[in-house]
């Protein structure tokens, strides 16, 4: 991958958030009580992040997480849990964020994204609870029984371009798809040619396009960057998030991530998509859970 500097790439460029009304105590060492403290954060949400006409909940994760890395005292999160409320549209909106409590060694805030309706009503797009902490100073005490999914190498893997003879290429099916280097096992991407497992996974190498490294901000994308695990049960079209949970466990080593995505119980119109995140290092660095809903008939 072409190696871009953070702070310069596209998904650094795409999440910056501005301060509109600094919240008192904003720059308190960490440890310090931000408890009661408010800012609001405006956000120019881009088209480059959507699939279909809605945009990616990873993305706006991210955003969401930037905005209370900046609010709360300390710097990474470590939980985020977002309930998505309606759609968020490409364009203007308002991260309005509020610290709850802060303690030594982990801050907790919320933050609630909004925006302007075609009447001009203010309406909430989403609304997140988080804890944040510092995962550098965390101990490196790690005692696991979890193990990544065994996986073909990088190039033998399929990318959006990949597509059999006379078979749609998907790399045009989104704007989001370009933000990303991503290659499917082929085991998993039987849906793209008609042929699904009917098992309801989804697993791929995962980076940036521009070839920016991962932090802890970047895994709040990728625990929601794969397709859905629908196709992967023969199903098609959009499949809304309705709860994303990201655990963040470490910061990534440098170099691509592999993320595994599974759902075992799709029931009356919803399923649950289960996601660990590896670095190039063989660390579990996120987790993610969510419940979809998906559109039958």
């Amino acid at each position: 991958m072409a190696q871009a500097t953070i702070g310069n790439s596209e998904f650094d460029r795409d999440t910056v958030v501005t301060r509109r009304v600094p919240g008192p105590g904003s720059d308190a060492e960490p440890g310090a009580d931000h408890t009661g403290a408010l800012a609001a954060y405006d956000v120019d949400l881009s088209a480059r992040w959507s699939i279909l006409k809605a945009l990616n909940g990873g993305y706006l994760l991210a955003v969401l997480g930037r905005a209370l890395g900046d609010a709360l005292a300390h710097p990474d999160p470590f939980t985020i849990t977002a309930h998505y409320l309606t759609a968020s549209q490409p364009g203007p909106a308002v991260i309005r964020t509020e610290s709850i409590r802060t303690g030594r060694t982990l801050s907790t805030g919320q933050a609630s994204l909004v925006q302007t309706d075609e009447s001009g009503a203010e309406v909430e797009r989403i609304r997140v609870l988080a804890t944040y902490g510092d995962l550098g100073a965390l101990p490196n005490d790690v005692r696991t029984a979890a193990t990544p999914h065994a996986m073909p190498s990088y190039e033998n893997c399929l990318g959006a371009d990949d597509a059999p003879d006379g078979q749609p290429s998907l790399a045009n099916s989104s704007e989001i798809v370009g933000r990303f280097d991503m290659r499917l096992d082929p085991a998993t991407a039987g849906w793209a040619i008609g042929q699904p497992s009917g098992l309801g996974d989804m697993r791929a190498w995962f980076g940036l396009a521009d070839g920016r490294d991962h932090d802890p901000l970047s895994l709040l994308l990728a625990v929601d960057a794969l397709p859905p695990t629908a196709f992967d049960l023969g199903l098609s079209g959009w499949v809304p998030t309705v709860e994303l949970t990201a655990h963040i466990r470490r910061r990534p080593a440098p170099g691509r991530l592999r993320v595994f995505v599974a759902t075992r119980n799709l029931a009356c119109g919803f399923l649950e998509e289960d996601t660990q995140v590896w670095d190039s290092a063989d660390q579990l660095v996120a987790q993610g859970r969510q419940l979809a809903r998906v559109k039958l008939g």
